[in-house]
């Protein structure tokens, strides 16, 4: 006898169609912007579920249900960037935790932890998440929570999700995946055990340059309420038209990422075949050392590529200011090409003596891989090395 139950929706079934039902009173396909601070109650303290707009609203409900779809969690919480839902995440801790995190972390990410954190009492050490000894060392002295992100940010290292989190939550540490490289279209590390799931929806999600969210995402009720009660009580939440721009990014997400995991490939190998490119990172290389984890636990490798120069510090920066299609600017995920000097822009915060140890070099370039087309992408980059290296 056949099963009732329905099928799963496939991905951009989800993406397209999850949390978004068809306006009741109008039968709009788009889910509504509504730009309200209140909503009239009935009496006091009746209402039909909506009070004020910082606790909630119908159009930043309707995202958070979206991406936790996608995600594979049960709740998502929409906060007013990606470092506010770090923020927001790292708030569960008390004064005196410990956080262990990955060396090749992004830099706001680190600077959070470093400068801000650090005063309210929350204590943190770096490890080398692709390295499980290190990992397991690490997680001998009491810790409360570790951070990672898998493929990292900016050197793109991939770490074993499923064996970093299992260490870390065997130790009663909460594990949390910044997934915001991968996506949910390539990745989903709940998974593979992790406890929070966090993303900048400004990056890919949104796809568009055009949002700054971010968004923390959870499969247990318990971890959902605590999240949802800090996202109220510090206020820093997705406003109704930055959630519905991501909204309509999702929507092509799954066509988006193809055609960025295509051209990144393309790019990857050219850079390969340049004298003057001393390493490239991208884990669908082969010659990855991530490779082999990247195939078991992503669909796809990602849009982002990094690669170190063979030159100094005026040479990388020569070249980053020569492309035309590759814009020089901060974040990534959209679908314009970017390209970011991480030592002068993103990962300017760490400490150079920092950087250099972790192996990111002054000679470091990160490019967000667009979906223009390949070949005048790769005429745009042989260009630029005509002019840095003439």
């Amino acid at each position: 006898m056949a099963s009732s139950d329905p099928k799963p929706e496939g991905f951009s079934t989800r993406a397209i169609h999850a949390g978004q039902e068809p306006d009741p009173s109008t039968g709009a396909v788009m889910t509504p912007v509504y730009l309200t601070s209140t909503y009239v109650q009935e009496a006091p303290g009746v209402h039909k579920g909506y009070e004020y707009s910082r606790t909630q609203n119908p159009t930043r409900g309707a995202l958070e249900a979206n991406i936790a779809s996608i995600e594979g969690g049960t709740q998502g919480i929409a906060f007013a960037s990606g470092l506010a839902a770090t923020h927001g995440v790292l708030s569960l801790l008390d004064a005196g935790a410990r956080v262990v995190i990955g060396h090749d972390v992004y830099g706001g990410t680190y600077r959070l932890l470093d400068k801000v954190m650090s005063r309210q009492g929350l204590t943190f050490d770096v490890v080398d998440t692709t390295d499980l000894e290190a990992v397991d060392a690490a997680l001998k002295k009491p810790a409360q929570m570790m951070w990672f992100e898998s493929p990292t940010n900016p050197l793109l290292h991939v770490s074993d999700i499923a064996e970093v989190c299992r260490r870390a939550r065997a130790c009663g540490a909460l594990a949390v995946v910044d997934n915001t490289f991968a996506t949910p279209y390539l990745q989903n590390p709940l998974a593979l055990g992790a406890d929070i799931v966090v993303h900048s929806t400004t990056k890919y999600l949104g796809g568009h340059s055009d949002v700054v969210g971010g968004m923390a995402v959870v499969a247990d009720a318990d971890l959902a309420a605590r999240l949802k009660f800090l996202q109220n009580a510090i206020g820093a939440v997705s406003g109704p038209l930055d959630s519905f721009l991501v909204m309509r990014g999702v929507k092509t997400l799954a066509v988006r990422m193809e055609r960025h995991c295509d051209n990144a490939e393309v790019i990857a190998a050219w850079l390969g075949a340049q004298t003057r490119v001393r390493r490239v990172f991208y884990p669908g290389r082969e010659d990855h050392p991530g490779h082999d984890v990247a195939k078991r636990q992503m669909r796809r490798f990602g849009g982002m590529v990094s690669f170190d120069l063979d030159a100094d510090l005026e040479t990388a920066r020569r070249l980053a200011s020569a492309t035309r299609l590759f814009a020089l600017a901060e974040s990534l995920g959209g679908v314009e090409s970017l390209l970011d000097h991480p030592a002068s822009m993103t990962h300017g915060s760490v400490p150079r003596a920092e950087r250099l140890r972790h192996g990111f070099t002054d000679g470091l370039l990160r490019l967000s891989v667009g979906i223009e087309d390949v070949d005048d992408l790769v005429a745009d980059l042989e260009g630029a090395f005509e002019q840095a290296f003439a």
